[in-house]
């Protein structure tokens, strides 16, 4: 078998060149008993300078002939899967052992590869996502990691605003569409983003389950989606609709769904949305969600969306509104009875994204 279980399995192959100066190669050579001799970066910028106390190189062939390695170690990125191919079969190609990880080169559908080792003598592992201990937890695991995209590191240019809430279901894609609608009424030109395969109502530009996604891929894909609205329609401002929230109790899966959203859309204002007496979720409060989402991001949380439908107490809108605006601190709406245009004042005034007619 190829899989790598142990250290020990490691140490058999020493000493290494190691392949990507980064997290990945750092973390390889402090594993306990691993002898590094070189390591490689496809960088300009990383060849030359000093790596874990050795000089990054650029030369596979030079490293070869010049130290005692006897195998290699690729720790390359997801997205980086073309070089990680070319430095294996170069590595073998030269007798050298290999050790890949999933990240860079799955092993799983590069049965050839494998071929290619064991007709020049040398071993091929790797350092894989042990999906086998999943599946003797549950009895189910995906076949393969479904981590699989590039990891971006945009910064927009656009102002963006993320819709978050206390608890799933408390109108956050509401929040978000109106949002949207009522900024292009007053003569904006908004990019619309649903984190959720049920955003099918208008206006919205993209619309993808955020959820189905490993959570490392989640902050990419927001991010890619907010890339492409700003190449191809150069809005003013853009919404992104978060999903669950930071801080709901008794559904916890959902939270690092909500973070990974946040995190990717790199918000400078942000709305918490809140339903009242919710019939079927444990939200902690309002607080909390605002506290855990300006910790969590450098954002401003600027208003917030009350959603009513459960809403029983005995009190007319116009006061529950103004006890929100005065323990908060913030202007506080129904999103469905003019409250997008209180909010979306509220965002303008703290995005400065300039003057619109009303």
């Amino acid at each position: 078998m190829y899989s790598v279980t142990s250290v020990e399995d490691l140490q058999e192959l020493n000493p290494f060149i190691i392949i990507g100066c980064g997290g990945g190669g750092e973390k390889f050579s402090n594993f306990t008993g691993i002898e590094s001799v070189g390591f490689i970066d496809d960088s300009k910028k990383k060849q030359g300078q000093e790596f874990c106390n050795h000089i990054i190189s650029s030369s596979l062939d030079e490293l070869a002939s010049n130290t005692d390695a006897r195998s290699v170690a690729i720790m390359l990125p997801i997205g980086a899967e073309g070089p990680a191919l070319k430095y294996a079969v170069k590595a073998i190609d030269l007798g050298l052992n290999v050790v890949c990880s999933f990240r860079s080169l799955s092993l799983y559908n590069n049965q050839s590869l494998l071929a290619f080792a064991q007709s020049k003598g040398v071993q091929l592992k790797e350092i894989s996502p042990r999906l086998d201990v999943i599946r003797y937890l549950f009895g189910t695991a995906p076949e393969t990691c479904t981590e699989v995209l590039p990891k971006l590191d945009y910064k927009p240019e656009t102002p963006v605003v993320f819709v978050g809430g206390t608890s799933q279901e408390c109108g956050k894609r509401t929040t978000t569409r109106i949002l949207g609608k009522t900024a292009q009424e007053i003569g904006l030109n908004p990019g619309i983003i649903s984190t959720d395969e049920m955003g099918l109502e208008q206006p919205v530009d993209m619309n993808f389950r955020a959820g189905s996604l490993s959570v490392m891929d989640v902050a990419s894909a927001v991010m890619g989606g907010i890339k492409y609205l700003e190449e191809e329609k150069d809005p003013n401002i853009i919404f992104v609709e978060g999903q669950s929230s930071l801080t709901e109790r008794g559904n916890p899966h959902p939270r690092g769904l909500s973070a990974a959203i946040l995190v990717g859309a790199q918000p400078t204002a942000t709305i918490v949305c809140h339903r009242f007496n919710h019939p079927y979720r444990h939200p902690v409060g309002i607080t909390e969600e605002i506290r855990a989402i300006e910790a969590m991001e450098p954002t401003k949380v600027v208003g917030i969306s009350l959603n009513l439908r459960n809403f029983t107490e005995d009190k007319s809108q116009a006061i529950l509104f103004s006890e929100c605006q005065e323990k908060y601190g913030l202007p506080a709406a129904d999103i469905y009875h003019g409250g997008a245009s209180i909010l979306l004042d509220a965002i303008i005034e703290y995005t400065g994204i300039g003057d619109v007619k009303k």
